[in-house]
């Protein structure tokens, strides 16, 4: 009888195994103010003068992440226009906060570790610290993103 047991109880088991694998590519995320933060959807966008534009979204919050190019470097936030990182959030009231990088506005660094032109994706890092551009006293002066990460997010061709 112990041996019909011992049996059930090992067909049990190995019935019961299975992997639940998750797969989190693409993937945005980072250490927003300290919390963490992952983006539900996101796309790049590449430009026809060479640039590209890294968007990730959630209920209410969009970032968006410039750069001059495809090119596997880092680009340095703060210094102009081209290169910068924006960050928005859409409260309950419906009240629009943004946050910016710019010329002499905030800092920060993008690292594009991998560009992919046959599977059209784009691979890096990125930390910033961008100014409230809206100067909304419910937010703060400065939102600060830390150990971003964009993974194999999905490159589309602008062209007009």
């Amino acid at each position: 009888m112990k041996k019909y047991f011992l049996f059930i109880a090992v067909i049990f088991i190995l019935v019961s195994c299975q992997e639940d694998v998750t797969f989190n590519n693409p993937s945005i995320q980072g250490m927003k103010e300290n919390v963490f933060w992952r983006a539900v959807q996101s796309k790049a966008t590449l430009a026809p003068d060479g640039s590209l534009v890294i968007e990730a979204y959630t209920r209410n919050e969009i970032l968006s992440l410039k750069v001059t190019s495809t090119k596997a470097q880092g680009y340095v936030l703060g210094t102009s226009e081209s290169k910068k990182a924006v960050y928005v959030v859409t409260d309950a009231a419906g009240a629009i906060t943004t946050f910016s990088t710019g010329n002499g506005i905030g800092d920060g660094q993008i690292i594009i570790t991998e560009y992919d032109d046959i599977n059209k994706t784009v691979t890096g890092t990125f930390r910033f610290n961008a100014k409230n551009t809206n100067n909304n006293s419910l937010a703060g002066p400065i939102l600060n993103f830390q150990n971003g990460v964009f993974y194999k997010v999905p490159v589309n061709s602008n062209v007009p």
